[in-house]
């Protein structure tokens, strides 16, 4: 069972900002920019770690809701845009990173990564939640 999975079944906490029944969406704990989300598919087991791995419907509820999320990400942080990197490296479970942006900059993921507070964390997910909640 992957790290994700845990997270999605509970086991292990998160800044959840979505949740729909195929996918869930939470606040990276190690953020390039305040914001940074992580959106995953619920997958059964075993978990695909590659996105092109997943079937067509898997897919294609992944990234409709990750536009969902990228939408209330826009409307919580202000940023000009809402960049999308799918990496899969670091964890074997597909995921899929939305990255507020100002400038190209903040899609590097070679830049040191920011350390937040827990409540700050909890605003940021609130925030971002309720600004999916009004869309």
């Amino acid at each position: 069972m992957t790290l994700f999975t845990r997270i999605i079944k509970g086991e292990i906490p998160s800044y959840k900002v979505a949740e729909d029944e195929k996918n869930y969406a939470f606040l990276d704990i190690n953020p390039l920019v305040k914001g940074h989300t992580l959106v995953v598919p619920k997958l059964a087991e075993p978990e695909a770690d590659y996105i092109f791995a997943l079937d067509d419907e898997q897919l294609e509820s992944l990234m409709v809701f990750a536009k969902k999320v990228a939408k209330g990400i826009k409307a919580a942080t202000g940023c000009k845009r809402v960049g999308v990197a799918v990496l899969g490296m670091e964890v074997n479970h597909v995921h899929v990173h939305l990255v507020p942006m100002n400038s190209e900059k903040d899609m590097l993921f070679c830049n040191p990564k920011l350390s937040l507070p827990a409540e700050e964390m909890a605003i940021i997910a609130n925030s971002i939640a309720e600004a999916i909640d009004k869309a």
